[in-house]
């Protein structure tokens, strides 16, 4: 699922809760309901570029097509010759990108990062745009764990 178009998507999509630094949001979607949890970073790097809107975002299908599927959504495109990774402590786990968002290509490693970011205090996420411009961001984890589980509570 494309989000590039982050504010149409959640103007279709309910607001089902707040948490510390991380929103959760349900939508849905032909027969079935994505519910996730996301957030904005904290810092971008570098400050000189336009970033447009960058989102990591946690999300669950009701089908159980995903669950808790982590992915970075940018403003714009990732070089694909160069993936992404998100990093937790020290922790660092690889990505792919497809044009502009990036998700991880195993369940365990899926599952990995989830734990980190369970258990961490923030999150670094590494890319480099089309154009070839390095990126970071940096995302709080503060109310992670209980905006994951109202996600999965909603799309039950």
């Amino acid at each position: 699922m494309s989000l590039s178009a982050h504010s149409a998507f959640a103007a279709s999509a309910k607001l089902e809760g707040v948490f510390t630094d991380w929103s959760v949001y349900s939508k849905s979607e032909g027969n079935d309901r994505i519910c996730y949890a996301l957030a904005k970073p904290s810092t971008k790097a570098p400050k000189s570029v336009n970033h447009g809107d960058i989102y990591f975002m946690v999300a669950n299908w009701k089908s159980g097509a995903a669950k808790e599927q982590p992915s970075l959504l940018t403003g714009y495109s990732l070089k694909v010759e160069v993936p992404p990774s998100a990093r937790v402590g020290s922790a660092k786990t690889p990505m792919y990108s497809a044009q502009n968002e990036a998700f991880i290509e195993s369940d365990t490693d899926e599952k990995k990062l989830v734990r980190a970011m369970r258990k961490g205090s923030n999150m670094r996420v590494d890319a480099m745009s089309a154009r070839g411009t390095q990126t970071s961001y940096e995302f709080s984890l503060r109310g992670i764990t209980a905006a994951l589980r109202k996600a999965k509570t909603v799309c039950q």
